[in-house]
Parts: structure tokens; C-alpha cells; sequence
């Protein structure tokens, strides 16, 4: 026969039963985390296949998959300078099953050049920066100079503009020559190519004076004698190019690079963004992947989310500069 529950015993069974069902509430989100990932994750890179940003994607995909038990899928939306791709992530469900592999591009750069549909920092949580690297400055090797300083001094005496090729208006690369030259006082004329590889190609083949370009890009001409590597764009050497001063050595301040790591739609669940931060991390640390970033002339780095949030800061303020100086409009100049 069953035992009737006088009412002060039915009162505190409802309130047993709520704190169990709050705390189950409660307890969801890390469950979920420790179960995910459950089934295929795509990571949407805003590059295409072949690039540096698509090679450490896939590094990192390739390591997922195999830490988390689940595919983890390379998807290439390229239009739009990584636009369509951003708005893609933001649009997802916030449920970390479409992670963003970034780059400053899209998270700085362009929402300060142009109107876009997402709002980098209302929609996008950052996670971890796999990796950075900084840009490397190239000229052909007709130019008389051997320092960073020479060709300042060059540059400002020359009689005409001298020509520089980018990867792109608004690209890094064409924001780091633009700050460049306003800091050393002299013009240059800016020649756009598609990409990297066509802007690299122009400088060895002389057709341009001067290339801010990714290390991997101009570490392979370093020895063949057709173009003079003069600076790099951080604020520190690199190991694979020991004996090439950084910019800042003369403009104190000066810095640049390309950074790449994963974002995630806001909302989603801690627990998930704080797993995967641990996994990348992980992955900065892995042999086999800090081998081939180095051969990129990419350093490894598996931030923590807050850090990676304050690089983000702390780029806003020096593109804006960067934009400045190379002319190019932002929103709130358009007419």
C-alpha cells in the first residue's frame, strides 16, 4: 500500500524535485560539451585551398579528427574577400558544429573598409590563434640598397613613385606598405594582383619595386639572388631569417601580422568553447604541426580565448591607421 505524503512532505518532495530538475538544467551544457563532438564539424576557411590559412586549417582538422573522434571538415568560402564566409559562421547555429578558422581580415580589417552583414564582435567568440607569422619585406635586387633604412632614404629621393605589388586592396600586406611608407615619408604607387603567389611573382620578375609579403612566399627567393629580403613586419626577429631587423627597429611601434585561429558563433555553450581551446592548444604543441608551420615561417602560439580577444583589440586601433594611410574609405566615410 502506498505511503500518503502529508502536505508539508509534499511540499518539500516539490522542492526536491525542482532543485533536481534545476540542477540538472544546470549540469546540461558541461554534459553537452563532454559529449560534443557527436557527429561532423565544419570549419569554413575564408581563403582558398592551397594558401597558408587553408594549410593550417586542415593541420588542425586533421588533428581534431583524430583527438575527438569525429570529422572535422575543411569548407573553402573565398568570395568576398571571407565576407560570405563570415556571414555564414554568424548565421549557424551556436552549437559548435561551424567554427570559423579567421584571420584579421574578417575580424578587423574588413567591417572598418566596407559595410558588411555580421557584426565581429556581437556575433563571433573568439577561441584560440593557432598560429602567426609576420610579413616580410622583399625588393628586387636592382634597387641599391642592403638596409631597411637605405631603402627608406632611397625611396624618399627617388624621383618617381616607386611600385609595390599587394595581395589585394585592404589585404595585410598592402595595409603594412601603406604604413610603411607614412611612417618613412615617401609615396608608392600600389599594383593589386589575385592573391599572393601572382604579387610574389611580379617582384622576383622585377616588374614591381617592393613586396610585403608572407614569410613562406619570400623565403623560397631568399637565395636565389633576384630579390633583397630588408625587414620583417613584427617586433621581433625571425629564427629562419636571424640576421633581417624588424621595422620597428626603426619606427618603434611598428607591427604587423597574420594571425589565424577559430571563432565560434557567440552563443555558443562555454564548456564547448573552453574544449576546443584546450584541443588547440594541444595542436600548437603537436610536433608534427609546429614542424610545418615553421617551414611556413609561422609561429605556433595556442592562445587562450581571452587572449586572443585582446589581440583583436589591440589590431582595431593600428588598422585604422593602416587604412588611413592607404586611402581607403570606411563606412562612416562613404557618402
Amino acid at each position: 500500500m502506498a505511503r500518503r505524503i502529508k502536505p508539508r512532505q509534499r511540499h518539500g518532495a516539490r522542492a526536491v524535485a525542482a532543485f533536481c530538475l534545476a540542477a540538472g538544467l544546470c549540469g546540461a551544457p558541461a554534459a553537452f560539451a563532454q559529449a560534443w563532438p557527436t557527429k561532423t564539424v565544419t570549419v569554413v576557411v575564408p581563403f582558398p585551398a592551397g594558401g597558408n590559412t587553408d594549410t593550417m586549417a586542415r593541420l588542425a582538422s586533421e588533428y581534431l579528427t583524430q583527438k575527438l573522434g569525429q570529422t572535422f571538415v575543411v569548407e573553402n568560402r573565398p568570395t568576398g574577400g571571407g565576407v560570405v564566409a563570415a556571414a555564414q559562421v554568424a548565421r549557424a547555429p551556436a552549437d559548435g558544429y561551424t567554427l570559423f578558422f579567421a584571420s584579421a581580415g574578417q575580424m578587423v580589417i574588413l567591417p572598418m573598409m566596407q559595410k558588411v552583414n555580421y557584426d565581429p564582435e556581437a556575433e563571433f567568440a573568439p577561441v584560440s590563434i593557432l598560429g602567426t607569422g609576420p610579413f616580410v619585406l622583399g625588393v628586387k635586387a636592382t634597387i641599391p640598397v642592403n638596409t631597411v633604412q637605405e631603402f627608406v632614404d632611397y625611396a624618399r629621393t627617388y624621383k618617381d613613385k616607386l611600385n609595390v605589388s599587394s595581395a589585394g586592396a585592404g589585404s595585410i600586406g598592402h595595409l603594412t606598405s601603406a604604413m610603411f611608407a607614412k611612417r618613412g615619408g615617401f609615396d608608392l604607387v600600389f599594383v593589386p594582383y589575385q592573391g599572393g603567389g601572382p604579387a610574389m611573382a611580379a617582384l622576383v620578375a622585377g616588374d614591381v619595386d617592393m613586396y610585403f609579403g608572407n614569410a613562406s612566399e619570400l623565403l623560397q627567393h631568399a637565395d636565389g639572388g633576384r630579390i633583397k629580403i630588408l625587414a620583417v613586419s613584427n617586433e621581433e626577429r625571425m629564427k629562419q631569417l636571424p640576421n633581417v631587423p624588424p621595422v620597428g627597429s626603426i619606427y618603434p611601434g611598428f607591427k604587423t601580422s597574420s594571425w589565424n585561429g577559430f571563432l565560434v558563433a557567440k552563443a555558443t555553450p562555454q564548456p564547448i568553447v573552453d574544449k576546443l581551446m584546450g584541443e588547440v592548444v594541444a595542436a600548437s604543441k603537436d610536433p608534427r604541426i609546429v614542424a610545418r608551420l615553421d617551414a611556413l615561417g609561422i609561429k605556433p602560439i595556442g592562445s587562450t580565448a581571452q587572449e586572443f580577444a585582446a589581440v583583436i583589440a589591440e589590431e582595431r586601433p593600428l588598422y585604422r591607421e593602416a587604412l588611413d594611410a592607404a586611402a581607403l574609405k570606411m563606412p562612416h566615410q562613404n557618402p
